[in-house]
Parts: C-alpha cells; sequence; structure tokens
C-alpha cells in the first residue's frame, strides 16, 4: 500500500485547482495579514468560517493532513500557555477591565475573562490561517505558479526558485519516510508504539541523514541548472503560464472586500481591539 504524502500537489477538480497561482497566493497573503492585525472576535470568526467552507471544497481528505494538523495544534496549544505564563494580565491590560474567574488580586497566575477572551481570539487566528495555508500548497501547481509570479513582475529567477521549494516538499517528505523505515528496520522503534521521548531521539537520528540527502539533492539540481544556462537571460518564456479568468476576478474581488471590512472595522472599534466588557 503507497504512503499518502504528508502535503504537497495533487490534481483534484476544484474550482480551487483552476485558479491562478497568483490569484491564490494574493488572497492568501490578504487574508493572512488582515487576520494577523486584527482582534475583533467578530471579524475573525467570520474568516474562520469562510476559510473552513473553502477548505471544504478544496476535497482535501483528512488523513492527508491529519499529521501536520496534529503538529500544529500541539505547537499552538504550546503558544497559548507560554502566553498565560509569561503574560497573564495582557488581556486585563488591554481591555481595561478585570472580572477574576480564578485566584485572587495578588496572585500572579490570577485567572480572568478578559484573558481567557484573548487567548480565544490567538486561537481563532491559528484556526483560520491554517485551512488557507493548506489550500495554497495542496492546490497550486508549483509550475503555473511560477509563471504566476513572474507575470505580476516578481524576478523568473525567485519565481523558479519558490516552485522548487514547493516541488521538493514532497521529496522532504518521502525521503524521511524512507529513512524512517530503514531506521526501524535496524530496530530503532520509532513508530506510534514507541515512547514519547524514544520517537523523539529517533527523529533526530533521521534528521542528519535527511540533511546530507537534501544537499546532495540541491547539488544535482544547481548543477542542472548551470548547464542548461538558467538565469542567463533576462526573460523566459513558461510552458505552464495561465491567463486571469472570470474567476480570479471574482476570487480576488471577494478577498478584497474581506479585506475592505476589516479595515473599516478598526475604525469602528477606533482600533484592532473589540471590546465587548467596554459598557
Amino acid at each position: 500500500m503507497q504512503h499518502q504524502l504528508l502535503i504537497g500537489y495533487a490534481d483534484r477538480q476544484t474550482f480551487l485547482n483552476r485558479l491562478s497561482g497568483s490569484t491564490k497566493l494574493l488572497c492568501f497573503v490578504g487574508l493572512s495579514v488582515i487576520g494577523m492585525m486584527t482582534y475583533d472576535t467578530r471579524y475573525l470568526i467570520g474568516i474562520m468560517l469562510f476559510s473552513l467552507v473553502i477548505f471544504h471544497f478544496s476535497k482535501i481528505k483528512t488523513r492527508e493532513i491529519s499529521f501536520v494538523v496534529s503538529v500544529i495544534i500541539g505547537f499552538s496549544v504550546l503558544n497559548l500557555v507560554m502566553v498565560y505564563v509569561f503574560a497573564p494580565h495582557y488581556g486585563v491590560s488591554i481591555y481595561g477591565t478585570e472580572h477574576l474567574l480564578l485566584g485572587s488580586n495578588q496572585h500572579y497566575f490570577n485567572l480572568t475573562t478578559e484573558q481567557l477572551f484573548y487567548e480565544f481570539n490567538l486561537l481563532l487566528k491559528y484556526t483560520f490561517a491554517v485551512p488557507l495555508a493548506l489550500i495554497f500548497l495542496m492546490t497550486t501547481n508549483p509550475s503555473e505558479f511560477a509563471a504566476s509570479l513572474n507575470k505580476i513582475g516578481i524576478s523568473y529567477r525567485v519565481s523558479y526558485s519558490v516552485a522548487i521549494a514547493l516541488r521538493y516538499i514532497p521529496d522532504v517528505q518521502s525521503d524521511y519516510r524512507t529513512i524512517s523505515l530503514a531506521q526501524q528496520a535496524r530496530g530503532f522503534e520509532i513508530s506510534k508504539k514507541a515512547k514519547f521521548m524514544t520517537r523523539v531521539r529517533g527523529g533526530i537520528q533521521i534528521l542528519l541523514p535527511l540533511i546530507f540527502s537534501s544537499l546532495d539533492r540541491i547539488e544535482i539540481i544547481s548543477q542542472a541548472m548551470e548547464l542548461r544556462r538558467f538565469g542567463k537571460g533576462k526573460h523566459r518564456s513558461w510552458y505552464m503560464a495561465q491567463k486571469f479568468k472570470q474567476n480570479d476576478y471574482l476570487a480576488l474581488l471577494v478577498v478584497a472586500g474581506l479585506i475592505i471590512l476589516g479595515i473599516w472595522l478598526f475604525q469602528v472599534n477606533a482600533g484592532r481591539f473589540w471590546n465587548p466588557f467596554k459598557s
């Protein structure tokens, strides 16, 4: 049975796959920037639901991203805990009120509604950004994306480098899995049956051969490109170039509307934060 790669482009029959790579990049960057800037909970919930709906239509299966999502969830939870540990009163300083849930006024780690609300906003930011990033990575053809970047004015050298990076992601995952299976065949148990620390040590043992194999692959690619005189000319043609279509303009219009809404809420809230505690 063939193992499913963690993340990588797959040609699915969806409207997202048919969108231009530059369209998806502009939408992803635009929504990410406005989403990270605002702390309006209503807006964050709205774009979170929007990203989850779009993710549903992308037809990306859960088993393809389960490991990546679990890692992201782990880091997100760790970040939320660290925010509370190092700044348990930050929510109070932002919203200007204090409603105690646990502890007392003299206790450093007292828990307030304002702090929980602030960290809930942080959670919403992670929740809306992850589906958008996965959609971008798994529905964008690297070659077409490079052509799209070059079309909007980015140097074809940079565009091609980005395309190689996107194309290389599945290869790195494949190498990791191959080295992992080889290590297990030699008696190093790093599957789910092993203890957590044993799996961590096994993962570290995989990194060194993975780095060397990656460096070897980079050298081969760079030599092949140099032999073909890549970068000598000022311009180049693109086999996978794709013109903007009606759906591209429609997607950009929808995202532009969401961004304008977020900017308008800055004025309504007199800043980035929506304060439900304000009477």
